[in-house]
């Protein structure tokens, strides 16, 4: 394999993960949120989506694994640091949403079932913003 060439492992997970992305949009969009965000970067790691309903703004992560609790396994304190930081990054270029009731929300999305949304998976709501 060439050294410019890609490792097609890491392009399957990349092609898996966009994929896992977009199910987990139309599924937020089905429970009534509107996305505002897709794969936002920030200085402290990316969020895969940022979606609003109604007063409430739910930053999500996405995992594409093949069962619920491999999924959950993968949802660890590293996640959720990382999601924080980037999340109240991200509220300091919109200041207008910091009102809104904070979620810190997951999707795990699995091989032929439906995907499952987790609201507040990723710990306390309000994290930082005593």
């Amino acid at each position: 394999m060439s050294r410019d060439a890609p490792d097609p492992r890491r392009v399957a997970r990349e092609r898996g993960g966009r994929l896992a992305e977009r199910v987990a949009a139309a599924l937020l969009i089905v429970h009534g949120h509107r996305i505002l965000a897709r794969r936002h970067r920030t200085p402290y790691g990316e969020i895969d989506l940022i979606a609003v309903r109604g007063k409430r703004l739910a930053f999500v992560e996405v995992k594409f694994r093949r069962t619920r609790a491999a999924g959950q396994i993968a949802l660890d304190a590293m996640q959720h640091r990382r999601i924080y930081e980037a999340a109240e990054h991200w509220l300091k270029r919109y200041p207008a949403l910091s009102e809104y009731e904070l979620g810190f929300d997951a999707v795990i999305v699995l091989p032929w079932a439906w995907p499952v949304l987790l609201r507040d998976a990723l710990g306390p709501v309000g994290y930082g913003r005593e």
